[in-house]
Parts: structure tokens; sequence; C-alpha cells
């Protein structure tokens, strides 16, 4: 198995997602954007492939990317799992801000997929899953409505070119505030990502809503 990658491995999704592949045998590569982030999860894991990227750095995001190709091959299954989590309502934004909000919420993941999903079409199999949210955009919550909306274009663009090669492009929706112990626990939202990465074929869904 060549492993997984989550990309925005922090504590919540990012955590729970790599512990659920982790607990399949997947070789995981974690990638954040501070070593302090990773350390926990590391050690957690056991034998995860640590390494510190800014998602909006493109040099560095598609260095840790080849070096997790060098150590485990062509991955399984890359979960894209950063974004910026803001209120801000139209206007209130700068666009300097506006534009660090979408290199976050869109652009690392349009880098990471371009980067990964053409090794995957030729092998003829893959998974990329993108964390998405926002299923109804808010006012208060401007740029992260703007970016989701980004997200599931994407999702639908790469699912289009790639999904004929094998590589199964997907999101999965979140609509709510993320805490554990409430309705929309990480660890059961983990389960929406390794069902996705497991499906036939012939049953590839390209969103999954997660409702509480």
């Amino acid at each position: 198995m060549a492993g997984a990658v989550v990309i925005g491995a922090g504590p919540g999704i990012g955590r729970s997602v790599a512990l659920r592949f982790a607990r399949e045998g997947l070789p995981v590569t974690l990638i954040a954007r501070t070593t302090e982030t990773l350390t926990a999860l590391a050690a957690e894991i056991g034998t995860a492939l640590a390494l510190t990227a800014d998602v909006t750095n493109e040099k560095a995001l598609k260095t840790a990317l080849d070096t997790s190709v060098r150590e485990h091959g062509v991955p399984d299954v890359v979960v894209y799992n950063a974004a910026i989590i803001q209120a801000d309502a139209p206007g209130e934004l700068s666009v300097e801000r506006h534009l660090a909000a979408w290199s976050v919420n869109v652009v690392g993941a349009i880098t990471a997929a371009a980067h990964i999903v053409p090794g995957m079409a030729e092998r003829g199999s893959g998974t990329i899953i993108v964390t998405g949210g926002m299923p109804e955009a808010v006012p208060a919550y401007t740029s992260l409505s703007l970016g989701k909306a980004g997200v599931r274009a994407l999702v639908s663009l790469l699912d289009t070119q790639f999904g004929p090669s094998g590589v199964h492009v997907a999101t999965v929706t979140i609509a709510g505030p993320v805490a554990k112990g409430t309705p929309f626990d990480p660890d059961d939202i983990a389960e929406h990502y390794w069902r996705l990465h497991t499906q036939p074929r012939a049953e590839w869904t390209r969103e999954i809503v997660h409702k509480g």
C-alpha cells in the first residue's frame, strides 16, 4: 500500500482522519504548517512521516508531497483539510485577507491535486478527498462560504478530468462546527473519508454531507 497523505493534519478532523487510515494499516504522511502541530499526532500514530509545509507556499507543499512519494510511493489517498475559518461579513476583509483565505481554502488544494493526481491517473487508481463545508452560503462567514464553494467546483472539475482514469475525487461537506462529543464529532466524520476511499468504482459519490 502506498499510503495516505493528510494535508492540514491538525487536531480535529485532520487527526481523526489520519488515525482512521493508520488503523487500516496504511502508511501515513502528515503535512502541517508548524512542527508543534505535527509532533503530538505523529507520536500518537507512531510511524507517520511528519512534514512541515505552508499550503500557500507552492514550492514547500510540492517538496513535501515529493518527499512522501519517495518514501511511500504515489499515495493511495490524499486528504486536503487545510482551511481558514473566520467570521467576516461582505466588505469587512481587505483584498489581501481575502486572497490569503482563498489561497489556503482553495489554491492549496489545486496545488496538491495537480501535483499528485497525474501519478494516480497513470497508475489507474487513487482517491483525492477535500474537506468541504458551508452547504449554504452564510453572510457572516463570507470568505469561508466562497472558499467552500470553490472547493466544490474544484472537486467537480477534477472528477470530470481524472475520474475516467480511475481517480475518485470527492468532498466531505461538514454542515456545522466540529467538536468532540457532539453530532459533529471528528471521529464520526472521519468515517466518511474511509467510506469514500473504499467505495467500489461503480458506487463512487462526489460528495457526502455530514449534517450531524
